[in-house]
């Protein structure tokens, strides 16, 4: 006689459905968006999520080049990046990185914040940043999502 009266249902690839999300990045701290952006894309914010199954939905963020640090982390923070080669290890700026990948700095926050396993890159799959309000993703219908607003 089996004494659970309930089962655990774990998702699976056939079972996740996968919904589109549409986030305005306009004077949004990096931080806490690419934190709210990384639950998402990895799906902890259903009640279907399961850790070894991508469940997460595929959000598109606009206006990335309008997002914000807070005190001087503009100037001050710096990014470390090695090229592979004796001697070659770079230096730079958000605002210089701003200033030449407008997305590579909430690319970068949102990468930091997912979990170092097989699945980071198809998690990375399903985040799509571009600079200004326009994007190829009109025909799946993104639903606009508010994220950290007062």
């Amino acid at each position: 006689m089996d004494t659970l009266s309930y089962k655990t249902v774990s998702a699976n690839k056939q079972t996740v459905d996968h919904k589109w999300f549409i986030i305005d990045a306009e004077n949004q701290v990096v931080g806490r968006l690419a934190s709210e952006i990384a639950m998402i894309i990895r799906g902890k914010t259903k009640a279907s999520f399961t850790p070894h199954v991508n469940c997460g939905d595929k959000v598109v963020v606009i206006n990335a080049e309008k997002v914000r640090f807070t005190g001087k982390k503009m100037q001050d923070k710096e990014y470390i990046h090695y090229t592979g080669y004796p001697g070659g290890q770079r230096f730079t700026t958000p605002a210089k990185l701003m200033d030449k990948k407008p997305g590579q700095v909430l690319l970068n926050a949102v990468t930091g914040m997912l979990p170092g396993n097989k699945l980071k890159k198809v998690y990375l799959k399903n985040l799509f940043i571009y600079a200004g309000t326009e994007h190829p993703h009109a025909a799946q219908n993104p639903t606009k999502k508010q994220i950290n607003s007062k």
